[in-house]
């Protein structure tokens, strides 16, 4: 497969993703709208976050940071998290097990 033929989905307001995913895992390309928020939530899948592109606000276990490219994030199952582009951003999701609700 090539990620330039994956289709990008609207997952939430401003957060348009590209997902690949296997038996165990979810691999999320995420193109972000500045300004675009994802509000506190958490969830079962580990989740490791990687800035490729922008500054990207992230709030984790009540801890807020910005973060720039090259920094990666590991989220450790259900911990409480949230999230705002500051510039227009491109980030990458690893979760696991797989997100169903993003297929």
């Amino acid at each position: 497969m090539n990620l330039s033929e994956i289709q990008s989905k609207e997952i939430m307001p401003g957060y348009h993703g590209k997902m690949v995913h296997s038996e165990t895992m979810t691999w999320a390309f995420w193109d972000v709208e500045k300004d675009a928020e994802v509000p506190e939530h958490n969830h079962v899948h580990e989740q490791i976050m990687h800035v490729l592109e922008g500054n990207f606000e992230f709030t984790l276990g009540g801890k807020t940071a910005i973060y720039y490219p090259g920094d990666i994030v590991i989220i450790p199952s259900n911990v409480p998290h949230s999230g705002k582009a500051l510039t227009p951003c491109k980030l990458m999701d690893i979760f696991s097990p797989a997100r169903e609700e993003y297929k």
